[in-house]
This record gives C-alpha cells, sequence and structure tokens, in this order.
C-alpha cells in the first residue's frame, strides 16, 4: 500500500480535507462538544493509516501542503482585531496583564507537573511552548534544546481540547466577558481555540487573536528564563 500511495503526493492532503470534511458532517449531525471537528478529522487520519498500515511519512508528504494555507489564515485574523481597535486601545493595560499572567502561569504549570513526574530536560524543554501557536513553539523548542516533533504533538492536544472544553470551562466559571472569554482562549490553546472564540462573537475573536500573537512573544521571552529550572 505504501508502494501504492508513495507514488501520488496528494493522498495525505485529500486524506485530511476528507476527514475533516466527515468531522463537519459529525458536528452538525451531533452538535456536542465532544464532536470536534479536529478531533474527530484526527482520529480518522490515524484510524485510516494503521488499518492500511501506511506510514507517517507518506501522509505528511501530502498533509504537510495544508500548512501553506496557514500564513493566509493567520492574517485574516487581523481582520477583526482591527474593527475592535478601539477596544483594544481602552482596554490595553487590562489585556497586557492578562496575557503576561497566563503566559507565567503555562509556565510554572509545566515546570511544577515535569518536576513532579520527574521528566528530564528534554521533555521538559519540549513542552515550554505548548500553549503558543506552532511556528514559534517549534522555534523556541529548538534554541532550547527540546525535540520539536514532541513540541507539535503538544501544541496539537492543547488546541484541541482547548477548543473543545472552551465553551463548558467558561460557563462553569461564570466568565462571560467577551473579552475575558477571548483572551482567555488565545492564550491557553492558540489558533485552534480561536477559532471557537469566533464562533462566539467578533470581540471575542480579536481578543483571541491578540492574545496568540503576544503570548507567543511573551513566551519566547520567559522560556529561556525557566529553561534552568530542570537542566
Amino acid at each position: 500500500m505504501n508502494e501504492i500511495l508513495t507514488e501520488s503526493v496528494y493522498f495525505g492532503f485529500f486524506l485530511a480535507l476528507a476527514a475533516y470534511w466527515i468531522g463537519l458532517t459529525i458536528q452538525k449531525r451531533f452538535p456536542y462538544t465532544i464532536c470536534n471537528p479536529l478531533l474527530i478529522s484526527a482520529v480518522v487520519c490515524v484510524a485510516v493509516l494503521l488499518f492500511f498500515r501506511i506510514d507517517y511519512e507518506v501522509f505528511d508528504a501530502g498533509a504537510s501542503k495544508i500548512t501553506y494555507f496557514l500564513t493566509p489564515c493567520t492574517v485574516c485574523l487581523a481582520i477583526p482585531m482591527y474593527r475592535q481597535v478601539k477596544v483594544l486601545k481602552k482596554n490595553l493595560a487590562a489585556i497586557l496583564i492578562s496575557i503576561f499572567s497566563g503566559c507565567l502561569t503555562a509556565a510554572l504549570s509545566i515546570w511544577g507537573l515535569c518536576a513532579l513526574f520527574r521528566m528530564d530536560g528534554t521533555i521538559y524543554h519540549s513542552l515550554q511552548a505548548k500553549s503558543i501557536t506552532t511556528a514559534i513553539a517549534v522555534g523556541v523548542t529548538e534554541e532550547l534544546g527540546g525535540i520539536p516533533t514532541v513540541t507539535v504533538a503538544a501544541v496539537a492536544v492543547t488546541g484541541i481540547f482547548g477548543s473543545i472544553v472552551a465553551k463548558t470551562f467558561l460557563r462553569f466559571l461564570k466568565i462571560t466577558n467577551p473579552i475575558a472569554v477571548g483572551l482567555a482562549c488565545g492564550n491557553s490553546a492558540h489558533a485552534m481555540a480561536t477559532s471557537k472564540a469566533l464562533e462566539f462573537g467578533e470581540l471575542e475573536g480579536a481578543m483571541s487573536s491578540l492574545a496568540v500573537v503576544v503570548a507567543g512573544v511573551v513566551t519566547v521571552i520567559l522560556a529561556p528564563v525557566f529553561s534552568g529550572l530542570i537542566p
């Protein structure tokens, strides 16, 4: 099967699209939080690869082409931010304090859990950037001496989990302020949760987009400071 599919450069590309379409279809039919299209598409892709014994490299050769769309998609997130620029200026101090607090909490929690479970420095450095967008996270991990593939997996799990539990968790904590909702999504689960924030409203999406960018910058600064805690 690998030999046949290796000849098709776009196998992974179309499998990823088909899996996501299946995820969207299931979500429309069963509008529950657990029926997240990203989660379902990941499960479908893994199931297909395991069932047909297809190497991941064969799948990634085509699926990686989807990443070409990440840049224009990220740029599009600036549109709701631009429309809410007055709100950003009015609440600038609170927004920056919120994002910094979130990044500091993430850094401390990762260090605490790694210390608790006695993980070595390589794994610790690979997890330090799990709450920021992949492009920045991989660069941070490489500088710290971690394993980029572990970082990518951690970022994906964080994003999917965040987008699944965001609505329920915020409702449980009775957080309804749109600025707080958006910042919480973007700061804790980066771009994947930003897509969920956009479902809440344009203001939530704008705040989440801002949090993704600023949290990435703050994490780049904080990560080296905390890296020496677990050598």
